[in-house]
């Protein structure tokens, strides 16, 4: 019988560990950019979910079960250490004095402007939660995780993820009606009107407008999973 990945993994097979590379990097820099907003910063999350997982492999739990929650919890702790190193690093250069100006090169990315107004209008939603509510909302939310693989995943109660949820879900609700009564900025709906999910959660504009944002430009990790396929 061949031996499962999880399994390989745990043993510490570097083939199993590129084979969980191909699978998932997509999954993870989409995860992270979700969180963060940042492009640059999210391809690092992904080499650092990697390394950090390389190193955790020998407390993965053995069974057969997709490995995908136990990266994307793995992915979640990197990105809060990323941003806590980020804003120390701020606190440091806010110390320092002001640079000298440089040209502005925004000619040269322009072509991502679609994109990232659609990133930010999310992110202008999720701003307004605590960041535990942001981690369980993009989980079970964006990657339709179900509570008790978010609870496993985050090292919580699957109750303190209802909660979380609830709470989320609730918080998004009040920033969709104010937008769409005629706040300015953040996220508008795209039928021109609120509408309730099937659990009667934020309006429907709002839940496509963030939907939209699953669509991202691919990253050097997929570009180079990519080239390894064509070379198959």
């Amino acid at each position: 019988m061949e031996t499962s990945l999880r399994a390989r993994v745990r043993a510490g097979d570097p083939d199993a560990f590129g084979r969980l590379f191909d699978e998932y990097a997509s999954v993870i820099y989409r995860h992270a950019v979700r969180l963060t907003g940042n492009w640059v910063m999210a391809d690092d999350i992904v080499s650092l979910t990697f390394l950090e997982a390389w190193r955790l492999r020998e407390r993965l739990l053995p069974g057969d079960g997709s490995l995908r929650p136990w990266l994307l919890g793995i992915a979640t702790n990197v990105t809060r250490n990323t941003a806590r190193a980020a804003r120390r690093h701020q606190a440091a250069l806010a110390k320092l004095p002001p640079p000298d100006p440089v040209p502005d090169f925004a000619d040269e990315v322009t072509q991502r402007l679609a994109d990232t107004e659609e990133l930010a209008a999310a992110q202008r939603a999720l701003r307004g939660m605590r960041r535990g509510e942001r981690e369980v909302f993009t989980l079970c939310v964006w990657e339709g995780l179900d509570a008790a693989t978010v609870a496993e995943a985050l090292g919580v109660a699957v109750g303190t993820v209802r909660a979380r949820l609830s709470r989320a879900r609730k918080r998004l609700r009040k920033l969709t009606e104010r937008e769409l009564s005629g706040g300015s900025g953040g996220i508008r709906s795209a039928g021109g009107g609120p509408g309730q999910g099937a659990d009667g959660g934020a309006g429907q504009g709002a839940v496509q407008r963030a939907a939209t944002v699953g669509q991202l430009p691919v990253s050097r990790h997929q570009a180079a999973r990519s080239t390894q396929e064509k070379k198959r």
